[in-house]
């Protein structure tokens, strides 16, 4: 199992923004009666909240643990998470925690390596996890993190729409046959094809970054030069910005996630490329309008085989925590093969946590409630390889962002750039070199 390269500096400025952040706060702890309280801080999304309504059966199980539920939106958790481990203030025992931050946090000393735990409990079968997953949470071999939930990027598109018009998707299509069908796709009606727009690091960059890397670019050469304003760069966003002027869907500076799903699941647009997450959705007839017309392929490729992006949502444990062993229970339970099928028997098939476990993909329930797109989200998260995505090598691990604390805002401020080229404000050539030095200046604090 390879591990996270190289984090540099980050301890000073994520400390210092823990400091601000942090107020006063105790640990979980026990109470008189020597039972213990687990306090988990985790991200406001449906998974974790099917995760708070089935604890009473880990409690149950487990006399004497408790565990209390602190949900937060993603940026709220993000800022209080951050300020808890940085300054050890010791307030959380468990965190949902981002692959993005795994590695850093890690390395810094702030999370419990799990490794050894993990592995010597034949039950929990550690090895069942995705590897790309576990590579993308692990530092120098040693696992920081265990996976909630995971998801790649797909193509999704409306099979009636493709018979309408004579076309055939392939299972691996190139981003140039992509192109030809948004092109015959787009009509009055609907366009050919939705792609986030908005500004963001995890909004526009977060398929850009993928599209880039397969056109041959990348944000960082192994010795952390800016790679913005090279030719591959420049090359594989004028085709995502040319893309949308000419077959994409209207205002795609407004769009991100949400909006594309949106479009999508009300027959507006043909295609869509991105989270595999999003197949559950469109296959709910309650809440969408083209349930069974959908069709899903693997993330369009130019130069390399894969181009999908990689993202998990993680239970960690804080180095803080004075309740290792309760904790480390908890984790275990909830990201278990037993976890998953509670899940289904007691919440339905299709809520079962996507992404984390190989042997969630052999479960026959799960396998036919998800049948038209559990395959190809297995497929492509075996098949991508976070420690080198693109076509060149690259000093840190990871897909569609730059596991450097520094990133965020480098990804926001040339996001913001290349929108504007998208509105047509500026061309994408020069928004490119405007964000040239933007990048380098946070290559430069790697070096």
């Amino acid at each position: 199992m390879l591990g996270y390269k190289r984090v540099i500096g980050v301890g000073a400025l994520l400390t210092a923004t823990a400091i601000m952040l942090t107020g006063c706060a105790g640990a979980g702890g026990g109470g008189n009666d020597g039972d213990v309280t687990l306090t988990l801080a985790t991200v406001s999304n449906p998974q974790m909240k099917d995760m708070e309504e089935l604890k009473s059966h880990f409690e149950e199980d487990n006399p004497g643990i408790k565990v209390n539920f602190v949900q937060m939106e993603e940026g709220d958790l993000r800022a209080a998470v951050t300020a808890d481990v940085a300054s050890k203030a010791g307030q959380y025992d468990i965190v949902t925690v981002g692959a993005y931050e795994v590695p850093q946090w890690g390395e810094l000393g702030w999370l419990k390596d799990l490794t050894s735990d993990l592995e010597s409990d034949a039950d929990y079968d550690v090895d069942d996890l995705l590897e790309p997953v576990r590579t993308a949470i692990s530092v120098d071999g040693k696992q920081y993190a265990v996976p909630f939930y995971g998801e790649s990027s797909i193509t999704m598109y409306n099979k009636e729409m493709f018979d309408a018009a004579g076309l055939e998707m392939p299972n691996n299509p190139t981003w140039q046959q992509i192109a030809e069908f948004a092109k015959q796709l787009d009509t009055p009606e609907h366009a050919g094809i939705c792609l986030r727009g908005k500004p963001g690091w995890g909004d526009l960059f977060a398929p850009l970054t993928t599209v880039v890397q397969t056109f041959g670019g990348t944000w960082f050469d192994e010795d952390w030069n800016a790679q913005v304003d090279a030719p591959e760069f420049k090359e594989a966003v004028n085709f995502y910005v040319d893309l949308l002027a000419e077959s994409g869907e209207p205002d795609p500076v407004s769009n991100s996630f949400t909006e594309c799903l949106n479009l999508l699941s009300s027959g507006k647009v043909a295609m869509w490329y991105d989270a595999s997450v999003a197949a559950s959705i469109l296959e709910d007839p309650e809440s969408s309008e083209v349930a069974g017309k959908m069709g899903y392929a693997h993330a369009p490729v130019v130069e390399t085989d894969e181009s999908g992006w990689l993202w998990s949502w993680n239970l960690a444990i804080p180095e803080t925590t004075k309740n290792y062993d309760e904790a480390l229970a908890f984790v275990k339970w909830a990201t278990s093969k037993e976890y998953h099928q509670l899940v289904g028997e007691e919440l339905g098939w299709t809520r079962v946590p996507p992404g984390a476990r190989n042997s969630t993909y052999e479960i026959p329930e799960y396998k036919e409630a998800a049948a038209a797109f559990a395959p190809i989200t297995l497929e492509v998260m075996n098949a991508v390889d976070p420690v080198q995505p693109g076509v060149n090598p690259q000093p840190w691990v990871g897909i569609q962002y730059v596991t450097i604390p520094e990133f965020q805002d480098v990804g926001n401020q040339v996001a913001q750039l290349v929108a504007d080229a998208i509105a047509g404000r500026t061309t994408v050539d020069q928004a490119l070199d405007k964000g040239q030095p933007i990048a380098q200046a946070a290559g430069d604090k790697q070096k």
